[in-house]
């Protein structure tokens, strides 16, 4: 009986792997990934898991899955938090919160004005909150009033001559602003992509001193088919069996202080990769995920946090907060 499980689930793990080598010519391949198990939060974590904003977390709420990971960490899904607590804890501290993305190129006239709007709507509403915009064209930022309490401030950046020079150069320009203005201006920072708008409430139950994003697209699958850096010359390089999950670029944050820390490793590894000639397969985002593996983040955001509309619906995607727009890489990669 034992071998006869052993070998139903290799020819079940051999299933999983060629449909993830087809998964992007394939698209109907994806809902066959519901099935791959995610884990199980134990039992006695789920029972003593807090949170500094959101007190005692709920985590027994949500038993499909996975709510904390294997260094304690918890991972926020719609349901495991008090979002009323964690609005009036942040109150109490009286934070002021960043949020940064860059809008370079063709990028801002496409997206930026309705991340911008549809942040004011869904974004830390009630706190203090800082937009730091960077773009090379400042005076094409659209200007929309605020709500109480809310700046915008624009930053000039050099315009690359590349997209994935404009993604990488990103986390130098950001360790940067967070040792300047920025980093005396907020206690908390999110770093988004402005490709993507607000589409549910996107709170303070999200704030920890480190936040990694699971990606919507690869939080199901294991960790041998995830998309790490495996070129052993890179900086941003995981061995096989390495890694916890794999991480999106387009949304993580922190304490100004682990902030810095973070976009000093990246940026430093990246000007390493240059040096040698080479550059990550998924350029910033690689080295972010090595730079969590080394150094586990605190809080783990589920895809609600951050969906892509192309996946689908899905039973366990209860409240997106944030949505992929579009992704129109003909029109503003140029």
């Amino acid at each position: 009986m034992r071998t006869w499980k052993r070998h139903f689930r290799l020819l079940f793990l051999l299933i999983v792997g060629l449909s993830g080598l087809l998964l992007y010519g394939i698209p109907g391949l994806r809902h066959l990934e519901i099935f791959i198990p995610m884990g199980t939060c134990p039992p006695a974590r789920m029972l003593l898991l807090r949170d500094n904003f959101t007190g005692l977390l709920r985590l027994w709420a949500r038993p499909e899955v996975l709510t904390c990971t294997s260094w304690g960490a918890p991972i926020i899904w719609d349901g495991t938090f008090d979002p009323d607590m964690a609005q009036q804890e942040a109150i109490q501290q009286n934070l002021t919160i960043g949020l940064t993305v860059f809008a370079v190129g063709r990028y801002l006239e496409k997206y930026l004005a309705r991340f911008l709007e549809t942040a004011e709507q869904h974004f830390m509403v009630g706190q203090r909150v800082v937009y730091y915009v960077f773009t090379e064209r400042p005076a094409a930022v659209p200007r929309r009033p605020l709500g109480p309490g809310r700046q915008l401030r624009v930053e000039r950046v050099l315009r690359e001559r590349r997209w994935q020079d404009v993604s990488m150069e990103r986390m130098r320009t950001l360790h940067a602003a967070l040792g300047g203005r920025l980093g005396r201006e907020a206690q908390f920072v999110f770093c988004m992509d402005v490709d993507q708008y607000f589409s549910g409430a996107f709170g303070p139950e999200a704030l920890a001193e480190s936040v990694a994003q699971l990606h919507a697209w690869h939080y199901h699958w294991p960790r041998r088919l995830l998309p790490y850096e495996r070129d052993a010359r890179s900086a941003a390089a995981l061995a096989v069996d390495e890694g916890d999950f794999y991480y999106h670029a387009a949304l993580f944050g922190g304490s100004v202080a682990a902030l810095r820390q973070l976009t000093a490793h990246c940026a430093r590894a990246q000007q390493q990769d240059r040096a040698r000639g080479i550059e990550a397969r998924w350029h910033d985002e690689s080295h972010l995920n090595k730079y969590f593996w080394l150094h586990k983040p605190a809080k783990v955001l589920s895809p609600e946090f951050c969906w892509s509309p192309e996946i689908g619906q899905r039973a366990e995607i209860r409240h997106p907060r944030l949505l992929w727009a579009p992704k129109e890489y003909a029109l503003v990669r140029d």
